[in-house]
């Protein structure tokens, strides 16, 4: 028997300061349902999300969820007024018996419960945000943005959990390699509509493809039909204009249908200006050390960076990325050792923090009063590349409309923020990139832009990141900062990390050293036939031994529960509870075993 959907939403009609954002809009979200929502800054991913969880009503239209079913929701800015600290905020709703679920959800995402409301960063409130839902563990789960502020560890923890569960969610994320993982469908937001594709994220960019020319298909259908009727109507309607009225109503109906169209969102004009060359040595590091207080951020640091490098630096929240940025341009100076910069540097700035933009501006005074893009006696116009441009027009190339010109910041969401603050540092020539969490927020097409951009720059980029594809398409060295002034660098990006680091290991371990000739062990090739899989499925595969072995465990408590004497006759609800869930445990054991097989076969076939 089918079961009822856990949530469904029927002819759901959005309007925003008068702005349709949603009309007649239909969606369901089943049990067991892992989905990606996606679509452009802007075009509502939040606000469905709000309007699914309850949050937001629309001006029409119906939401249905079932007696009894429950629906939780992370938003990106959780109110916890009321709360003293997070921990408290994290367990509200909780029965006291469950508080240890927080404690553990918070361990995995790296926040104190103790912290004090009043003091935590706005990442550690969205952290306890997201412990909370966890711990709640609600049928239907909604996670706007869950890896913001997330370092890569968390992230990987939120996904092992994310791909244990057994609840139904609707993720919403930068995070390529975090969706293509978790999901199993795809809910794309286009123009007001929502379109579903029973596959992950890891098919959408080729959904997209064929949808789109299915569209151009149709369209370029009915502008011949509509040709071929008005040759009709200018030829031949003269002797036949009474019996013929309804064909030319036919023809005023298909030009209608062809000016309602709407037209699909075109891709941002970004462009970077390498401008005059730097020299060949950008950055020459040599001892650093720093540290604060008993806190060591790096030991004897050494880098070199050339021109045209991508360098990306990896590591926990707090370990001190963006200190060793800043000292390695300069801005902050070392304990010991040298920094020597190179000849020719303009440097341009992608601060993680957006401190740059202020918030009460509109967009036009944000760009026409920033100092490298005004053009003296003139408020309309901004200098891009020692041209100057109407700041609309420079504003649309950034996907932003007259109307958002004249609005402040404020109302921006997180991805059209950082396309402003790209605006702003695309605008002028540089020859060194400093880009700190570029990708928080920006939707796939701006990504998969802005890494093609990236790619084709002449100048030098540093770049901070967790966004794990991202820094596997740029990076040509990554810098791993594990804390206590642990900083190594590696070739090529985070994948290239991961195979390094299990070559190291292996080569560490006892079984894997080389025989007396020179032919080397057999232990010692495994790590690198794993090259041929991708990061997810080598990190599900390094992860599945540990995983087996807590499934096991679990099992084997609950055998020993089940034999008890007397169970089933005396607590027979505990007994049929039990069952269940050693049912559940050995289906869950069969599919990890599974999983390891394959993929450890893949590694071998490689």
């Amino acid at each position: 028997m089918a079961r009822a959907p856990l949530l469904q939403l029927s002819d759901i009609s959005l309007t925003f300061g008068g702005n349709p954002v949603f009309d007649g809009l239909s969606m369901i979200v089943q049990p067991g349902d892992r989905v990606a929502l996606v679509g452009r800054n802007g075009s509502g991913k939040s606000t469905l999300m709000k309007v699914m969880a309850g949050l937001v009503q629309p001006d029409s239209g119906a939401r249905v969820v079932p007696p009894g079913v429950t629906v939780g929701y992370m938003e990106q800015e959780p109110d916890l007024s009321g709360f003293e600290t997070l921990g408290e905020f994290a367990a509200s709703g909780l029965d006291p018996a469950e508080s240890y679920k927080v404690e553990m959800a918070a361990e995995g995402l790296k926040f104190l419960p103790e912290t004090p409301v009043a003091t935590a960063s706005g990442g550690e409130r969205r952290r306890a945000a997201l412990a909370k839902l966890l711990a709640e563990s609600p049928e239907l789960m909604l996670l706007d943005e869950p890896t913001n502020h997330l370092d890569i560890e968390a992230i990987g923890w939120l996904e092992q959990q994310l791909r244990e569960t057994r609840r139904a969610f609707v993720l919403i994320s930068h995070d390529r390699a975090f969706l293509r993982a978790l999901s199993r469908a795809t809910l794309w937001i286009d123009r007001g509509q929502v379109k579903r594709n029973e596959q992950g994220f890891e098919a959408f960019e080729d959904w997209r493809e064929k949808v789109w020319a299915e569209e151009d298909d149709a369209r370029h259908k009915l502008n011949r039909k509509i040709k071929a009727e008005a040759k009709w109507a200018v030829e031949g309607i003269s002797a036949r204009r009474k019996r013929n009225q309804g064909r030319v109503r036919a023809l005023q109906e298909l030009r209608a249908e062809r000016a309602g169209q709407i037209k699909r969102q075109g891709v941002a004009a970004m462009e970077f200006d390498a401008g005059p060359q730097s020299g060949k040595r950008v950055i020459e590091a040599t001892g650093l050390c720093k540290s604060f207080g008993d806190k060591q951020i790096v030991a004897d640091f050494d880098l070199r960076v050339l021109r045209g490098d991508r360098v990306a630096f990896v590591g926990p929240n707090g370990v001190g990325k963006t200190t060793l940025l800043k000292m390695l341009t300069g801005e902050i100076a070392p304990d010991s050792g040298t920094v020597k910069l190179g000849t020719n540097l303009d440097v341009a700035v992608f601060d993680q923090a957006r401190a740059t933009l202020n918030p009460e501006q509109t967009l036009w005074d944000g760009l026409v009063n920033d100092p490298d893009m005004a053009v003296k006696g003139n408020s309309d116009q901004v200098m891009v590349r020692g041209t100057p441009k109407h700041v609309v027009a420079y504003l649309k190339d950034f996907l932003f409309d007259e109307q958002q010109a004249r609005s402040p910041i404020r109302a921006l969401s997180g991805g059209e923020r950082a396309r402003l603050l790209l605006a702003r540092i695309m605008a002028r020539p540089s020859n060194l990139l400093i880009l700190d969490e570029p990708t928080n927020d920006l939707d796939v097409e701006t990504l998969d832009l802005l890494q093609d951009l990236l790619g084709e720059y002449d100048g030098t980029v540093l770049l901070v990141s967790h966004d794990r594809d991202f820094i596997d398409r740029v990076a040509s060295t990554t810098i791993v900062m594990e804390g206590d002034g642990r900083a190594t660098v590696y070739a090529g990006g985070w994948s290239d990390y991961q195979t390094q680091k299990s070559l190291t290991a292996a080569a560490s371990a006892p079984e894997s050293k080389p025989a007396s000739t020179s032919k080397p062990a057999p232990a010692a090739p495994k790590p690198a036939k794993s090259a041929a899989l991708s990061f997810t499925e080598r990190h599900r595969l390094d992860a599945l031994p540990a995983e087996i072995e807590r499934i096991e465990a679990e099992i084997a408590k609950l055998e020993t529960f089940l034999a008890q004497p007397d169970l089933f006759t005396k607590e027979p609800l505990k007994f049929k509870k039990g069952t269940e869930a050693l049912l559940e445990r050995q289906q869950a054991l069969a599919a990890a075993e599974e999983d390891w097989m394959t993929l450890e076969q893949k590694a071998q076939d490689a």
